[in-house]
């Protein structure tokens, strides 16, 4: 057997960047909060919790004094901000510069929007970090929809629309929602409808090199955490592209029989997921 990992795969640069980050404060410091998962991948979380990373809740941050909390590349609503400066915490943010200009392109949209009777919509998942953070630049008042079922229960395509979307969502999805929007509102008489793709390209042109990637092998072993969004949408295009595509979190869960003798075997993985993780399912699997 033969086995590659894609040079694509791992880390984009804002999870980067908030790792680095917490490294360089652990560091010089035997602790460190974080408020929430710094990557939707667990065993990346335990290894930086091993470090001293310590994942707290939003419920355990209102109830923090004085202490350092790292802010995810996801980003935070402006509430966060608040009430780190009422309980003097020290605030290492570590947002994604996509993410920052995002929220502040949608704080300035929905002020639009107000002023002539309209509405903000946000394609992402609700409960999403990222997407309440952009959504607590609107006091609440955005729409988020996750699909056309969602945007038709939701949306009044009577009033004019300002469409933004979660970073990490699909062109494909997105294009979608678009054509919607248009078609309600072209029955509707209005026309009224500004459309922000605010997809993040680094993520987004992994798709594509995904589905070349899968062609080229005859058996795909896709690492990722099972809570990341964008991990169980790139897999999907992996396995839509080549059948013999499997999902794992660890090397614990590679399995023999999905492979023959002969096989060429492709090695891939989310944005959250480190390269370390690939190279140790590399190693496993060359060990069968």
């Amino acid at each position: 057997m033969k086995v590659s990992i894609d040079t694509n795969s791992g880390f984009c640069f804002g999870v980067v960047n908030a790792i680095q980050a917490a490294e360089r404060v652990l560091e010089q410091e035997s602790r460190l909060y974080c408020l929430g998962d710094i990557v939707h991948n667990n065993k990346e979380v335990e290894r930086l919790t091993s470090l001293g990373l310590e994942i707290i809740s939003h419920e355990q941050f209102q109830n923090l004094r004085n202490e350092k909390v790292l802010i995810r590349a996801h980003g935070e609503p402006p509430e966060t901000y608040k009430i780190a400066l009422k309980n003097g915490i020290e605030l290492i943010d570590a947002s994604c510069p996509v993410v920052l200009k995002l929220q502040n392109n949608v704080r300035i949209g929905n002020e639009k929007m107000q002023q002539k009777d309209g509405q903000l919509v946000i394609y992402g998942k609700q409960g999403h970090a990222e997407v309440a953070g952009l959504a607590g630049q609107t006091s609440g008042e955005a729409i988020v929809v996750n699909s056309e079922e969602d945007l038709l229960e939701k949306v009044d395509f009577s009033r004019p629309v300002n469409l933004f979307s979660q970073t990490t969502q699909s062109i494909e999805g997105f294009n979608g929602i678009v054509k919607t929007i248009e078609a309600k509102q072209k029955e509707k008489g209005d026309s009224n409808f500004v459309i922000n793709d605010t997809i993040c390209r680094q993520v987004s042109h992994r798709a594509p090199q995904l589905r070349i990637f899968s062609q080229n092998h005859d058996v795909v072993v896709f690492v990722s955490g099972r809570k990341s969004s964008n991990g169980k949408y790139l897999y999907g295009v992996c396995k839509e592209t080549n059948p013999r595509s499997f999902f794992i979190s660890s090397k614990e869960e590679i399995d023999l029989s999905w492979f023959k003798s002969g096989d060429s075997i492709g090695i891939c993985g989310a944005t959250s997921t480190p390269r370390w993780l690939m190279d140790e399912v590399a190693e496993a699997i060359d060990n069968l």
